[in-house]
């Protein structure tokens, strides 16, 4: 018998690169679709966790967007977790995602292991990519922390099994968390204890969501002690809905959907929670975790052209996948209060399952207790409860070695705290040392130890920011100057203070005219209903810092929203080419050719291709660039508006192209 393992090791990946942070503070609120969804007919529970904990944005986090679909093999740090029975791989500087899990006596990957890694838009910080089990704190919606770097350390537990512990300070919700993942000698499953500490003294929103993404076949079902499920509709309501059979066809089977859908099942009356994903022979990945984690969610993205077009984006050709998820609430629109000084912690078990396929592809409750019984075989309740305990006993022990870094973050909120007299973050299971501290906590770690904001030149964005009532606190009483009074209206915008921002961000110009405290309140204007003012105020910021990419993409899509296209082509004229390569950037071009009525230029621009590397789940604008530029081209010819017959024929005669079509209703 092999001995259980842990090792480091360099994984080879055709991938694009993440690119630059955007440095313009984030002041709109995250996209992700689930915010927009309303639940008429939530009960009161849910109804009060659905109200509470929504973000305004995602700071002090800055957007991830600098991505393109360049994808070239990259060397990958990974940790290697192994047993006789098991192999699970790690991503270390990718949010410390388990990347693969493989069943070493068959060779069989129970996960969707993906054969690149592409960012794309749809996480709170926008690059996100598919594959394996993602770790989601925070918010709802992927992570801010999906594409960033994790603290790694090994552990060993008292009968020498090693354990992979991975942690991170995330700064949203001032919350430190902790995965560990283990294989005792011979285990069938991977076992992960997680657990999530609030150290501030009241309470705080808590979200938290495993994300596994399984191959999807024709075969493959997805099974959970559940009769009924939360379902969102193409309305964008929550309304529950039988399962398996819904709207005609049942739901269990991801390959047969005909849209992008979640189903959150609702399993509460069942003795465990779990979910599994089976194929045609009865065999899959399996699930399952202590009572903590109730929630269980199902997602496909559908039949639709658009659909295979998403799985196509993100995983390449032949490489459909669906998820399977394990969340706190009983839906993602929900957030828990978590009450200041808490420790919550469960334990989650992943292994291939095997069940009988004629009772599995059967009658839903015929199903539902063949992988029951499967399921307690795998992973019982009893070694699970077991394991949660043996984890919460040595959640405190020390690391042994340290494997990898991840931000400086924490190191940062450990002095705050200790000069404030505070409760300490850095506990001792999860040391956040001081030699993670870098480049972007180096100002605040003057502002900590001399009470003022080192020089920064003007013509260069901040490379961080910070919010919250404590570093506010601090940014109110430092001396004036530019770049105080740009940090604090950053931070009073945050604290919902949007006169006092303005102020601060006025008082910033007044000290030194730059495009950052210029471009803020162009974005302030536009959020407040002022399209006008704020394109004015961001194409002065263009002006003043051409070459900022992120400044002219938001200043030409401010143009366009306020109704000037000339202002937009003006714009895009200007630049050099690289700058008129990117996607967004023509997009922009072409919407103001169409509306300008140059269809010339927006059909050359659609002919020779516009990608959108950051295509948000969910946005239409390449499917209505394209509709909008067929309808002026015909009213250009014929010299009439376009009526609704004539608009129902131009989409007959000009259907959509598949590179276009990332409609998921």
């Amino acid at each position: 018998m092999t001995s259980p393992g842990l090792r480091l090791e360099t994984l080879t990946v055709p991938a694009a690169d993440i690119g630059p942070v955007n440095t313009l503070p984030p002041l709109t609120g995250p996209m992700d679709l689930h915010q927009q969804v309303q639940a008429p007919f939530a009960d009161p529970e849910m109804a009060a966790n659905l109200d509470y904990g929504r973000l305004d944005s995602v700071l002090p986090y800055l957007a991830q967007d600098g991505y393109t679909r360049d994808r070239r093999p990259t060397d990958l740090a990974v940790a290697v977790l192994e047993n006789d029975v098991l192999r699970a791989t790690f991503l270390l500087d990718y949010g410390g995602r388990l990347w693969s899990l493989v069943h070493r006596p068959t060779g069989r990957e129970l996960l969707h292991r993906n054969a690149i890694l592409q960012p794309a838009n749809l996480a709170l910080r926008n690059a996100w990519f598919a594959g394996g089990v993602e770790w989601n704190i925070g918010a709802t919606g992927h992570t801010p922390l999906t594409c960033a770097p994790v603290h790694a350390a090994r552990v060993t537990r008292a009968d020498g099994t090693p354990v992979l512990r991975l942690y991170e300070w995330e700064r949203i919700r001032e919350l430190s968390y902790c995965v560990e993942a283990w294989l005792p000698p011979g285990s069938p499953v991977l076992l992960v204890h997680v657990r999530v500490v609030n150290p501030r003294r009241h309470e705080t929103p808590m979200y938290w969501w495993s994300n596994t993404a399984v191959p999807e076949t024709p075969d493959v079902r997805v099974i959970c002690p559940a009769d009924s499920a939360y379902h969102i509709g193409d309305d964008r309501r929550l309304r529950t809905v039988g399962v398996p059979d819904y709207d005609g066809a049942d739901v269990s089977y991801p390959a047969r959907a005909g849209r992008a859908a979640d189903y959150f099942f609702d399993a509460r009356s069942a003795d465990r929670p779990w979910i599994a994903a089976l194929d045609g022979a009865g065999s899959g990945l399996a699930q399952v975790s202590t009572g903590r984690l109730i929630g269980r969610k199902l997602f496909v993205w559908g039949r639709s052209t658009g659909g295979r077009r998403w799985q196509e984006f993100l995983s390449g050709p032949d490489a459909a996948y669906t998820e399977i998820q394990a969340g706190l609430a009983r839906t993602q629109l929900e957030h828990l209060r978590m009450p200041g000084g808490a420790r919550w912690s469960w334990v989650e078990a992943y292994g291939l399952l095997q069940a009988d396929p004629r009772q599995v592809h059967g009658p839903w409750a015929a199903a539902r207790r063949a992988v029951g019984a499967a399921v307690d075989a795998l992973a019982s309740s009893s070694s699970l409860d077991r394991a949660l305990a043996d984890a919460e006993g040595a959640a405190d022990d020390p690391p042994e070695q340290i494997l990898h870094a991840g931000s400086g973050w924490g190191a940062l909120e450990h002095r705050r705290r200790a000069r404030a007299h505070e409760e300490a973050v850095d506990l001792p299971g999860t040391p956040y040392p001081d030699d993670t501290l870098g480049a972007e906590q180096e100002p605040w770690v003057r502002l900590l130890e001399t009470g003022w904001l080192p020089p920064s030149p003007p013509d260069e964005p901040p490379a961080s920011y910070v919010v919250g009532p404590a570093w506010q606190a601090l940014l109110e009483q430092t001396a004036d100057g530019w770049l105080s009074w740009l940090h604090r209206g950053v931070a009073r915008w945050q604290a919902g203070d949007r006169a006092g921002a303005r102020l601060a961000w006025e008082s910033s110009l007044a000290e030194e005219p730059t495009p950052w405290a210029m471009r803020n309140l162009g974005v302030a204007a536009i959020v407040e209903g002022d399209p006008t003012a704020g394109s004015r105020r961001l194409l002065s910021a263009h002006r003043s810092a051409p070459r900022i990419r992120s400044l002219t993409i938001e200043t030409v899509q401010a143009l366009l929203a306020a109704r000037q296209p000339d202002e937009v082509l003006a714009v895009v004229d200007d630049l050099g080419p690289a700058d008129r390569s990117d996607g967004r950037i023509r997009a922009a071009e072409a919407w103001a050719a169409v509306e300008r009525g140059d269809v010339d230029r927006a059909g050359g621009l659609l002919a020779d291709g516009i990608e959108l590397a950051d295509l948000r789940e969910g946005e239409r604008s390449l499917d209505e660039l394209w509709f909008a530029y067929h309808e002026a081209r015909a009213a250009a010819e014929t010299g009439h508006p376009v009526d609704q017959a004539t608009r129902e024929r131009i989409r007959r005669a000009h259907p959509l192209p598949p590179a276009y079509d990332f409609r998921m209703t």
